[in-house]
């Protein structure tokens, strides 16, 4: 993959873990729900069909429990404990979902590299078709929002048996 630094949001970090428990709980729904969004907001449900061409959804509600609008991304590529790629422009199936709907779609393309003893370079990248939508991301906060979900993503992992 080639990085675009006017439309790419990306999050490097070198963590602690292995990809390979990093890689369980991004696909296992269970285990994705408690970390996948900043605190205090929650993810109250999740489906994953891991495949291309498979569903990706988290319904997410905030503080007061009022739910973020949100559709079913669709996985474009799985390399089990090393890659996961998913976009929100397309439903399960590569249904295009209508653009009228959102604000702006993104790919994210999340890597798992092992690193050192039993640790994992992990990198989120958030590609995205202008850099207006970029910017809007990041304005959101991608870098704060991901950095968190990364720290608890850890968190979680360290504590918590990954049957």
């Amino acid at each position: 993959m080639t990085r675009n630094h006017d439309l790419d949001l990306v999050l490097e970090r070198v963590v602690d873990v292995p990809p390979e428990l990093l890689f369980k709980a991004w696909t296992t729904p269970k285990h994705l729900m408690p970390w996948f969004c900043p605190k205090p907001y929650a993810t109250v449900a999740c489906e994953i069909d891991l495949r291309p061409g498979g569903q990706f959804f988290a319904q997410m509600v905030d503080p007061d429990g009022n739910k973020l609008p949100t559709e079913p991304g669709c996985y474009l590529e799985v390399v089990p404990n090393r890659k996961l790629v998913w976009t929100s422009a397309l439903g399960p199936g590569y249904r295009p979902h209508d653009a009228s709907a959102a604000p702006w779609f993104f790919t994210a393309v999340l890597t798992f590299e092992p690193h050192g003893d039993g640790g994992c370079k992990y990198t989120a990248t958030a590609m995205h078709s202008t850099q207006a939508h970029a910017q809007s991301h990041e304005q959101m906060g991608f870098s704060q929002g991901w950095g968190i979900v990364l720290d608890q993503l850890v968190a979680y992992v360290k504590s918590t048996p990954m049957d």
